[in-house]
């Protein structure tokens, strides 16, 4: 119950996709929190989000752990990275920006992935639909 209280919390600046079933909970949710951009670049970003966890009862190294990854400008190294935290495996992925959401998007269809909405997620392929995101889309 404690992930759907985390989902919620993001859901009025993001798209989450449903929330995949799974076989045995580890102890701990694990958090894939990755970007493009810098550790430095992604502290606007990242500061409230953790605060808003915080807010939440979700305090990390606590009752949450997160992993992190940045790809420091080179998004070329996105896919890898989102797969790294896929393989670990992690119980959601925060996406900071639009080429980690596709990178994520193409690295699982099994694990909820929550993203930054600045730009439109149906026309970018992310998302079916706003009403059923994780719906198949059809042709």
């Amino acid at each position: 119950m404690r992930r759907r209280a985390f989902i919620t919390l993001l859901g009025g600046a993001v798209v989450a996709w449903p929330l995949a079933a799974r076989a045995q909970q580890t102890a701990m949710p694990v958090v894939g929190y990755f970007s493009g951009r810098s550790p430095d670049a992604e502290a606007p970003i990242r500061v409230p989000f953790l605060k808003a966890l915080e807010a939440s009862g979700f305090a990390a190294g606590r009752n949450v752990a997160i992993e992190y990854r940045f790809a420091h400008g080179r998004d070329e190294r996105l896919p890898e990275l989102a797969a790294e935290l896929v393989r670990q495996p992690v119980t959601m992925l925060v996406a900071t920006d639009r080429p980690s959401a596709l990178a994520a998007k193409a690295a699982t269809a099994t694990t909820p992935i929550v993203f930054a909405s600045g730009f439109d997620p149906v026309r970018s392929g992310l998302v079916a639909s706003f009403n059923r995101p994780g719906a198949t889309r059809r042709a």
